[in-house]
């Protein structure tokens, strides 16, 4: 390890830590020292982000007696490039393709995602059609040069892009995955007359089959480039000019952390960086209760994320929409090609604005009152009712008390708002259009979780469910009776879980790249050329910020059957392949074609289309739990009226101070627990104790 990486390493070791994750509402902080917590939440700044993480950095270093200095590591995961695509507000962006592909963006792989809409709508292009520029070349398909790249054509482009006054440029040629080798030119080209041009290859981006997949992800990705990187430079400038030299590393969608040079090359490997961290909690929770069956629930401010966890990791894959306009219906965004932590998200937060529609019918999202203005109950312009405003009405909340007291709640505007927009269309008061309004919210999170166990190929049964963010203990008890789990676990810190789950993850990259191959036919020689080859790619960028840390390496096939159009993620050894090791990898690929079709296809060649390798620090060891504690009853601090969703009856709940509640405490519902950053509800018909590592986990009583 060189001298200045030793040296970060026993800085990192032993100075404190800080994790920063930026919501749609609320920006969460967790500071970490000599095993001690300090967690904070402050409300998002949409219009420069960075104003509220540096404002919320000032507070918890307050509140930590610390001083900017004293900041060893800084680790930050963002929304900013998921808003930016989804709010149009990216870069004037231009691509360069091969002659005759320039509509590949607007025609995509010419599906529907809904067959029986006439007046269907499909996702625009970030990149409109004038902007969608062609040259000659072309590559076969396995990277030979069938037309040399019209270097002079694409000279001409020069005064095109400088008269449009394009900001970035996404550059995309047909099997470029197979040889980068005109793209490269390309940009050398480019750059030399436009230095200040930020530009993207498909080849570096997305180097991957499939030219729609491909070039809408590296025009994501030139879109979102210089936002991101202004965004991220200026953050940096406020850091040090705060006094604080820590070095900072970027949350990934796929569950690594990345240097800050890194994410501004490639932004959009952070589109799904929050909702990673909170998978990542609930991994590291999972794996330090011993559960090897858990449903992760992370309810923010503007959504809600559901992932599963099984043997303590969370499922993972390649791909990820963005955008759609389609409400959540698969197929109707912007695909993007990148490695992500597999989850379903839904516009269910604590801001999510409630309506009535045509119909009659209560609907919840996707649209979000965000931080500005917020909920009616903030007090910051806000007229609409939001998911907050129900649960405030309903009693769930203590207005004086919300957010440690930092931000008290106005009762009579949640109320008003309820019953202008809710109650005075169907006759109900506000409670009773409060308790409609967080029903339904239930039911579309209890709807998002069934139908993503049955498209995984999996069940609830028999899992817990982990329950984090501001609004997650408050909906869990609700959502797991909806969808028939009978255990909950509300971790400590669970109000900013994401941003916990950044603390515990690993420095790490993944490398995915296309090599056509048939079992029948395997190259072994070629394939251990081109896995070494990216695992020497994968190193080199986790080298970057493992301060020389131990990583380990993980190998992925993606196959199917010669004919289908989808593959499967099969595992590979973690070492150079034989040719005796094709049989075991094709035994691999049908027991996991079996557990999502039932049964294998005996008899069918079986070909590989792409492989992924990752390499990434080992994670933290994990202490075993303390023996379990001796049980006592809780003594509640005082009681509220709240209005039960399941029965719509109105009794006195007990709440208790979370603070107060010592290891082997044991209550029974109905009942809150109440801290800073959220509350915990537990049910009538449920119990609840607080286990060795202080977390309440919660047990629906048999009927």
């Amino acid at each position: 390890m060189p001298p200045d990486a030793a040296a970060a390493s026993r800085d990192t070791a032993h100075g404190a830590r800080l994790a920063v994750d930026i919501g749609g509402t609320f920006t969460d902080l967790a500071l970490e020292r000599n095993g001690q917590r300090v967690t904070a939440k402050v409300l998002t700044t949409p219009a420069a982000p960075e104003q509220g993480v540096l404002r919320g950095i000032a507070a918890i270093l307050q509140t930590a007696g610390l001083a900017p200095g004293d900041i060893a590591l800084l680790i930050h995961g963002t929304t900013l490039a998921t808003n930016a695509v989804i709010e149009r507000k990216g870069a004037r962006t231009a691509l360069i393709t091969t002659e005759g592909f320039r509509d590949v963006l607007a025609m995509g792989n010419e599906s529907r995602y809904d067959q029986y809409d006439l007046g269907i709508r499909l996702p625009e292009p970030l990149v409109p059609r004038h902007l969608r520029l062609t040259v000659a070349e072309r590559l076969d398909n396995e990277g030979r040069v069938l037309r040399p790249l019209d270097e002079s054509a694409l000279r001409a482009l020069i005064p095109v892009l400088q008269q449009e006054k394009v900001e970035s440029l996404a550059i995309g040629f047909l099997h470029a995955f197979v040889n980068p080798a005109h793209e490269e030119r390309a940009r050398a080209i480019l750059a030399e007359a436009l230095p200040d041009l930020a530009i993207s290859l498909s080849s570096e981006v997305s180097p991957e089959m499939r030219e729609w997949e491909r070039f809408s992800t590296t025009a994501a990705n030139a879109y979102v480039q210089p936002l991101m990187a202004r965004y991220l430079r200026r953050l940096e400038a406020g850091l040090a000019e705060m006094g604080m030299a820590a070095p900072v590393f970027l949350m990934l969608s796929g569950g690594g952390l990345t240097t800050i040079e890194t994410a501004c090359r490639f932004p959009i490997r952070l589109v799904e960086s929050g909702p990673a961290g909170g998978a990542i909690f609930s991994a590291h929770i999972a794996r330090q209760c011993g559960l090897d069956r858990v449903l992760s629930f992370d309810m923010g401010g503007t959504t809600a994320k559901i992932c599963l966890i099984d043997d303590f990791a969370p499922q993972t894959a390649r791909s990820f929409e963005v955008a759609r306009v389609g409400r959540f219906k698969k197929g109707s965004g912007l695909p993007l090609r990148i490695p992500v932590i597999e989850m379903v998200e839904i516009g269910a937060g604590g801001g999510s604005l409630a309506h009535v529609d045509a119909m009659g019918r209560i609907g919840v999202g996707p649209e979000s009152a965000g931080a500005d203005p917020g909920p009616a109950c903030y007090g910051r312009g806000g007229t609409h009712p939001a998911v907050t405003d129900a649960n405030l009405t309903l009693g769930r909340y203590e207005a004086a008390r919300f957010a440690g007291g930092t931000m008290a709640l106005d009762s009579d505007a949640a109320a008003a708002a309820l019953a202008a927009d809710i109650g005075a269309k169907l006759g109900l008061d506000a409670g009773l259009a409060a308790l409609g309004v967080i029903e339904m919210v239930d039911e579309n999170m209890a709807n998002a979780a069934r139908v993503h166990a049955i498209e995984s190929g999996k069940t609830q049964e028999g899992r817990t469910l982990i329950a984090f963010g501001g609004g997650g203990p408050v909906h869990a008890c609700r959502v797991a009776e909806k969808i028939g789990i009978t255990r909950v676990l509300i971790p400590s810190g669970a109000g900013v879980g994401s941003a916990i789950g950044f603390l515990r993850a690993p420095v790490g990259y993944e490398v995915v790249r296309s090599l056509y191959q048939r079992l029948s036919a395997f190259d072994t020689a070629a394939v251990n050329a081109l896995l070494a080859e990216m695992i020497a790619q994968a190193a080199t960028a986790v080298a970057a910020g493992s301060f020389g840390a131990p990583a380990r390496e993980s190998r992925t096939a993606y196959m199917r059957y010669v004919g289908q159009g989808h593959e499967i993620a099969v595992e590979l050894p973690d070492r150079a392949l034989a040719p005796d090791d094709v049989g075991a990898i094709r035994a691999a690929y049908d027991r996991e074609y079996a557990r999502f079709y039932d049964r294998p296809v005996p008899g069918s060649d079986i070909e590989i289309m792409s492989f992924a390798v990752r390499v990434a620090t080992l994670p933290d060891a994990t202490e075993a739990a303390p023996p379990a504690p001796a049980a006592h009853p809780a003594t509640p601090a005082r009681h509220q009226r709240v209005r039960d969703t399941a029965t719509g009856e109105i009794a006195a709940w007990a709440i208790h101070d979370r603070a107060s509640l010592a290891p082997g405490a044991t209550l029974s519902g109905p009942a809150i627990i109440a801290e800073d950053e959220t509350s915990t509800l537990i049910g009538p018909g449920w119990s609840a104790r607080i286990d060795a590592l202080g977390y309440i986990a919660m047990t629906k009583e048999s009927a």
